[in-house]
C-alpha cells in the first residue's frame, strides 16, 4: 500500500505528528508539506491519503483547503484518513475538526483524528507571542501532543490495509 500524507504545520507540531504517522503506518510513506515542499506527485498513485493540519489564528491552513478543494474528486474515490493539530479538547476541538474538513469527506473518511497540539512560543513572532499570552495566558513552549490518539487513528488505518 502507498500512503500520501499531505499536511501543513505552522511551527513544528503538525510535522512531529506526521513524522510518528510516517514510521507507524504500514507501507510505503510519501509525506509532503504543502507549505515547503513542491507537489510532484500524482494523487491516483497512492491507494491511501492522509490529509491534516493545525488550528493557527483560527483556522486550518489555507493551502490544506486549496488541496482538499483542487483534489476532492480524487480524494472520493480514495481510502482518506483526515487529522488535525489544536490545543483545545472536547467540544472545541469537534467544532475546530468539523470546520477544518467538509462534512461529505469527514463522513466518507476510515479515520478522524484530533491530535492535541502545542504552543511553541519559542517560534512564534512577536504578534503571534502576544495574541497566544492574552489568549491563553501561556508565555513558554507547551505541549498537549497526544501520542494516544496517534497511535488509535494509524491503528485504524492499518486495519484497513488488512482488508485488502
Amino acid at each position: 500500500m502507498k500512503t500520501l500524507i499531505v499536511y501543513c504545520s505552522s511551527h513544528g507540531t503538525t510535522e512531529k505528528a506526521v513524522r510518528l504517522l510516517s514510521e507507524w503506518l504500514e507501507g510505503e510513506v510519501l509525506a509532503v508539506d504543502l507549505k515547503r515542499d513542491k507537489i510532484l506527485f500524482d494523487v491516483n498513485e497512492f491507494d491511501f491519503v492522509v490529509v491534516g493540519g493545525s488550528i493557527h489564528a483560527g483556522n486550518i491552513q489555507g493551502k490544506v483547503k486549496q488541496f482538499i478543494g483542487k483534489h476532492y474528486d480524487v480524494l472520493m474515490t480514495k481510502k482518506v484518513a483526515l487529522f488535525l493539530c489544536c490545543w483545545h479538547d472536547g467540544q472545541t476541538a469537534i467544532e475546530q475538526f468539523n470546520d477544518a474538513f467538509p462534512e461529505e469527506l469527514r463522513d466518507f473518511s476510515v479515520a478522524n483524528g484530533i491530535f492535541g497540539g502545542e504552543f511553541l512560543v519559542s517560534k512564534m513572532n512577536f504578534l503571534e507571542r502576544q495574541i497566544v499570552k492574552k489568549v491563553s495566558n501561556i508565555t513558554t513552549d507547551t505541549s498537549n501532543l497526544d501520542t494516544t490518539a496517534i497511535m488509535t487513528f494509524v491503528m485504524k488505518i492499518n486495519d484497513t490495509f488488512a482488508l485488502v
